[in-house]
């Protein structure tokens, strides 16, 4: 009986998913199932994909569902012990699995476990090293572009990217799966924030390699990356910050906003970023009744969140923009 169910989610993904797929066929732990879901590709890449990965079974949709519910339709038939989520442009080390595995087992105090994520094309250089969430109320990509001699240690951390890691299938029962209203983009900070407010924590896991084609999805800062994005870090924000800490964030998360407008401004993306900011109003009376059940269910305490969030430093999060 397997162990682990591997979920791919792919849109218009033929030149990416072979060396994803032949990274899964290379793994040591081979007591998993593959499963791609395929969100209404034009490009031929289902077909492709059953005529030379016939081992990995493929669900089908009629169209774009987006991240969080495709991942949804897959995960809700899990019934594998633990489930891992992996890109389709992100290629994993034969141990991939094997130390994800190991480290759960070994900590049984963790719900989920984040990969050491290189960028494809510069192998030395993280990517991400799991997720941060700072103290203006923001997701930060662990580690990007730092050396990997800084990110060789297992250590507790906020977040794990949902384009490499693995979650107890326990876990997501309990704390809920991906809001689907996020459709991409911060699903899965939204998903470790409410997984840290009901004691699941998450590891880092650096033996747990991957090496990813960075934004080949979704171009950085092309306007679905800046509507999604900026939209989505206030429900994660709305949903999540318990009460006393949003009296601690507010002021930095309000310029955090007015810094970002005027970065997006010189970009050509200010209309992008008004109508994230105005959708996400739109949205507050569902995000709201969210929060509610959210806090209600929570066991830890302010100081433990507090303690889990970067400091936010904006002038070193320009430079790495710039």
């Amino acid at each position: 009986m397997d162990l682990i169910s591997v979920i791919i989610i792919n849109w218009n993904g033929k030149k990416l998913v072979s060396e994803c797929l032949d990274g899964l066929r290379r793994q040591t732990c081979q007591a998993f199932r593959a499963i791609l879901v395929d969100n209404g590709s034009n490009d031929g890449s289902l077909d492709f994909i059953k005529h030379h990965y016939p081992e990995v079974e493929t669900i089908a949709l009629p169209e774009n569902l987006g991240f969080s519910r495709a991942n949804n339709i897959a995960l809700k038939a899990i019934k594998t012990e633990y489930v891992a989520l992996l890109n389709n442009d992100a290629v994993p080390h034969p141990l991939w699995l094997k130390t994800l595995v190991e480290a759960l087992e070994e900590h049984l105090e963790a719900g989920f476990a984040a990969s050491k994520m290189f960028f494809y094309d510069k192998p030395r250089i993280i990517d991400r090293a799991g997720d941060a969430y700072t103290r203006a109320g923001t997701g930060l990509l662990r580690g990007r572009g730092r050396s990997s001699i800084n990110y060789d240690r297992q250590e507790w951390i906020f977040g794990a990217c949902a384009g490499a890691a693995l979650y107890r299938t326990l876990m997501l029962h309990d704390i809920g799966l991906f809001d689907e209203d996020f459709f991409l983009v911060y699903e899965d900070v939204d998903l470790s924030f409410r997984a840290q407010l009901k004691g699941y924590k998450c590891l880092y896991v650096p033996e747990a390699i991957v090496h990813h084609k960075a934004s080949s999805s979704i171009i950085y800062d092309s306007p679905t990356s800046v509507y999604y994005g900026h939209r989505n870090l206030e429900w994660v924000y709305i949903k999540n910050m318990p009460t006393g800490l949003i009296l601690k964030t507010i002021f930095l998360h309000i310029i955090y906003d007015i810094g970002a407008f005027f970065f997006f401004t010189t970009r050509g993306r200010s209309k992008d970023f008004v109508k994230a900011k105005l959708d996400a109003l739109k949205g507050l009376k569902k995000a709201l009744k969210k929060r509610r059940q959210i806090q209600r269910s929570r066991i830890v305490d302010d100081d433990y969140i507090w303690g889990l969030m970067a400091k936010e430093h904006f002038f070193q999060r320009l430079s790495r923009r710039l």
